[in-house]
């Protein structure tokens, strides 16, 4: 350090007005605050509704499936866990539920349209594949 840098005094707060002054008293409040509402990002962002819907829709045609079939396989015996599978069309109950109300109806739709993007893509890269092999054995 250079010693006429260390003989300096530093700028100090004494005596300054913005400083000196007291903080203002602040009410105590001992209600509890009111519930926090939503941000606008949750209520109106136009991204905020598809991308949930679109993500949900690939987790209720994807992952939900594999859930169910797992928790049936566990609880019963194969037998009954195949006989209980189709069962598991009920979920697609849930997009076009939500489409039948107006105030859920834009995320039934993204909803819907994750699940149906999800399952397309799910079957036309296993066709895909089925084909290449089938090709590549002659």
């Amino acid at each position: 350090m250079d010693d006429e840098a260390a003989d300096q005094a530093w700028p100090t707060a004494a005596g300054d007005p913005i400083v000196d002054e007291a903080p203002a008293e602040q009410p105590v409040d001992d209600e509890p605050e009111p519930a926090r509402q939503l941000d606008w990002w949750h209520r109106d962002h136009p991204t905020f509704f598809a991308l949930t819907g679109f993500f949900s829709g690939l987790v209720l045609a994807a992952v939900l499936p594999a859930i169910f079939f797992g928790v049936l396989r566990a609880v019963w015996d194969d037998r009954v866990a195949e006989e209980a599978f189709p069962f598991v069309l009920i979920f697609l109950a849930l997009p076009i539920s939500l489409i039948v109300f107006p105030r859920t109806r834009r995320f039934g739709g993204y909803l819907l349209f994750g699940m149906l993007v999800t399952l397309f893509v799910v079957f036309g890269v296993g066709t895909f594949v089925f084909w290449l092999m089938l090709n590549s054995s002659t």
